[in-house]
């Protein structure tokens, strides 16, 4: 029988807004600001928030364990999916003949098939591993040293999001030029685990509130880290 929690339903949802409002309303934005000795700045605004699944991702892997992680992580990927398809039949629907903002709702909603694609697959690819890897950190470090486990594992993780999603969803689109494609992965993945870095204080008050709420602090020595499963340890 599962262990019943009283909060891994809740991060659970909270996982899945955060995922879906930084995927469908965050690309929308292009933003710059200027940082001391860095510059100018331009990234997609979504950055600033999908790095956040990556540490409910960290947070639902220390405290429940990889299996437990690996439900939301499915959970996240079917409601990303939905919310793509939902938007892309939105925006094909021919519109009111006496509503004219169109073309400003599709260049928000609007994302190609292609990119959807993208997104959907580093997504799931990136997030088990970065559950992947803390979890086998916490067995080798016996718990301890947390921040090497959260931002190690967003390390791998935000690495292979990145690396994946800008060359499948925009090399050889015109989109910018291909040469320019490892610079801004860089610079999106530096941006990634900096948040991360960032988050680490609030990540240690929220694991260790959920660890003495749940009493469970689960140790993945003997899971099956299968992705395509939905088998629990339990």
């Amino acid at each position: 029988m599962r262990k019943q929690y009283r909060y891994y339903d809740m991060i659970m949802a909270a996982f899945a807004v955060v995922l879906v409002c930084s995927n469908l309303i965050g690309p929308g934005k292009i933003t710059e600001v200027h940082a001391p000795l860095l510059g100018a700045l331009t990234f997609g605004a979504g950055i600033m928030f999908f790095p956040i699944s990556f540490i409910f991702g960290d947070i639902l892997t220390e405290v429940y364990g990889y299996a437990a992680s690996r439900r939301v992580i499915w959970v996240g990927f079917i409601c990303l999916a939905f919310a793509s398809l939902m938007a892309w039949v939105i925006v094909a629907l021919p519109p009111a003949p006496d509503w004219h903002d169109q073309a400003a709702y599709q260049s928000v909603f609007g994302s190609t098939a292609r990119i959807a694609i993208a997104s959907l697959i580093s997504f799931a690819v990136g997030e088990f591993v970065n559950s992947f890897v803390l979890a086998k950190m916490k067995v080798l470090t016996q718990g301890r040293w947390l921040w090497s486990r959260t931002i190690g594992s967003t390390i791998f993780g935000e690495a292979v999001d990145t690396i994946l999603f800008f060359p499948l969803a925009f090399y050889g689109s015109g989109e910018f030029p291909d040469a320019m494609m490892p610079q801004i992965v860089l610079a999106q993945f530096t941006a990634k685990v900096l948040v991360e870095v960032a988050f680490t204080p609030i990540t240690y008050k929220i694991v260790a509130f959920l660890k003495r709420a749940e009493n469970e602090d689960y140790y993945d020595t003997k899971t099956d880290f299968n992705p395509f499963t939905l088998e629990t340890n339990r």
